[in-house]
């Protein structure tokens, strides 16, 4: 999936953790830990998302989100601990598109920057992949114009599989991001979905990596994602 989302954060176990989430969900996605570093990258790249922190070395957050609004309308979400309804605001008034606190839930995160992906028209609705169709927001798929009948949970691991395209999605990675981090399931959940997935399929795009996950396999599927 060629969307490019930059997060600005400082604490370097947050800001990876939400770079490899994202990453794990399909979208190319770059790091940085300073604003005036930021606001370069932003000059020299096309993002479709920035995800912005408040406390941040060289520019502060809303510092940046005014230098972003001066160039672009692209999607700002501000990520941040500071709480209080004057923060919020103040994040509004300068034109940020969403807003979140710290703690989060990653999955919490990820439905927001969809939400904002989606009304900015980066991230369509309907996901093709060969023989394959996806809607994801009816949680529909079709083969050949035929509806598969899935459960929620199959829906989201096929769509999951799909948006990586020939990345290897790993067990405990399909746990986080379909049950939750609080999930206390084993890769035998996994394992019988996926069996299940597979009896639903006219063909057998999934493949298999042992010990380490599962992969769509887009040559079979008859394309790549689009």
């Amino acid at each position: 999936m060629d969307i490019k989302i930059l997060v600005v954060e400082d604490d370097e176990h947050i800001g990876k953790a939400v770079k490899a989430f994202l990453q794990d969900a399909g979208y190319q996605t770059e790091l940085q830990a300073d604003g005036n570093t930021a606001l370069q990258r932003i000059f020299e790249q096309k993002y479709r998302l920035i995800i912005l922190d408040i406390m941040l070395p060289g520019k502060d957050g809303i510092e940046l989100l005014k230098g972003v609004r001066k160039q672009s309308d692209v999607p700002v979400l501000m990520m941040t601990a500071l709480s209080g309804d004057s923060h919020q605001i103040t994040a509004f008034n300068n034109l940020a598109d969403d807003y979140i606190t710290k703690p989060f839930s990653m999955q919490i995160l990820l439905k927001r920057v969809e939400a904002l992906l989606r009304r900015s028209g980066a991230l369509q609705n309907e996901i093709r992949l060969g023989s394959l169709t996806l809607y994801s927001e009816s949680y529909k798929a079709f083969w050949e114009g035929q509806e598969l009948a899935l459960t929620l949970r199959e829906f989201e691991i096929l769509k999951l599989l799909v948006m990586n395209g020939n990345r290897v999605i790993t067990h405990e990675s399909i746990l986080n991001k379909i049950w939750g981090f609080d999930y206390y399931g084993s890769e035998g959940t996994v394992h019988t979905h996926i069996k299940n997935l597979r009896a639903k399929l006219p063909v057998n795009i999934i493949k298999t990596i042992r010990g380490v996950g599962y992969a769509i396999d887009a040559e079979t599927a008859g394309g790549q994602p689009s």
